[in-house]
């Protein structure tokens, strides 16, 4: 645990040194406009429909899943709802896009990243800190979206702290799975969920390539399809839970 906060302090520290970084207005340009039945970026906004499905799955694997405390529920609850509004942020803002609209875009996804944060914290290092962090780094993350909004609004754009809530909790989720293991059974449907989101930044990065390659779907496209695929391994992870209950002898405490 000290090497993660160890190197998410010295990611602070970092982004925090390089000069402000505004929102490039070039980002609301995806490569398929396509409008399609009269919605305008058609693919790009019906490609969020998974995020609500997935998103729905999960909340409903969370009330079957074996927990070895109740509590553990909650970081769940807030990273499958995170997923399941971020279906209607995503949405609002391929209708659109400007700065304006991306906030309810990023907005869910920040409580999507830190209630994944917080469950891991709960599972490998120790439930009453994790107890501890749930509320401030929901708060944090939310903060982040509202004051680079802020930022934008003053006309000194500043995405650093967004930056770090979204790339420092996923850092600090890998280091926690390779520092201490999981109690629980399907681990490995959350490494598989860590890397299809790699892949979904990836391919929104190819945007333009992938779409220039037969104008049939662009990378921003697939990179939603693959951040769903991402979430699904998670509600996957919490079903194989229910096909294997682990004894409560390997549950731990860590403070």
């Amino acid at each position: 645990m000290r090497l993660a906060v160890l190197v998410v302090i010295v990611a602070a520290i970092v982004a925090f040194v390089v000069p402000p970084v505004p929102q490039s207005l070039a980002y609301h340009h995806m490569a398929d406009e396509r409008a399609w039945l009269g919605i305008p970026n058609a693919l790009n906004v019906l490609s969020n429909l998974p995020f609500a499905i997935v998103g729905l799955l999960g909340l409903s694997a969370i009330a079957a899943s074996p927990f070895r405390d109740p509590w553990e529920r909650w970081p769940y609850a807030a990273l499958f709802a995170g997923v399941a509004l971020t279906a209607a942020g995503s949405s609002y803002y391929h209708l659109a896009p400007d700065n304006a609209r991306l906030v309810w875009d990023r907005l869910p996804m920040t409580i999507g990243f830190m209630g994944l944060l917080t469950a891991v914290v709960a599972e490998r290092v120790s439930l009453r800190l994790a107890r501890l962090l749930f509320v401030p780094l929901l708060v944090l993350g939310a903060f982040s979206v509202g004051y680079w909004a802020w930022s934008e609004s003053q006309g000194a754009g500043d995405l650093r702290l967004y930056g770090l809530v979204q790339f420092g909790s996923l850092l600090a989720v890998i280091l926690l799975l390779v520092r201490y293991r999981t109690p629980y059974p399907g681990g490995e449907y959350l490494v598989a969920g860590l890397a299809a989101y790699a892949a979904a930044k990836v391919l929104e990065l190819a945007d333009a390539w992938i779409f220039a390659l037969g104008h049939v779907v662009s990378g921003h496209t697939l990179k939603h399809l693959a951040a769903a695929a991402g979430v699904a391994s998670m509600v996957m992870m919490l079903r194989a839970r229910q096909q294997e209950l682990v004894p409560t002898s390997r549950f731990r405490e860590v403070v």
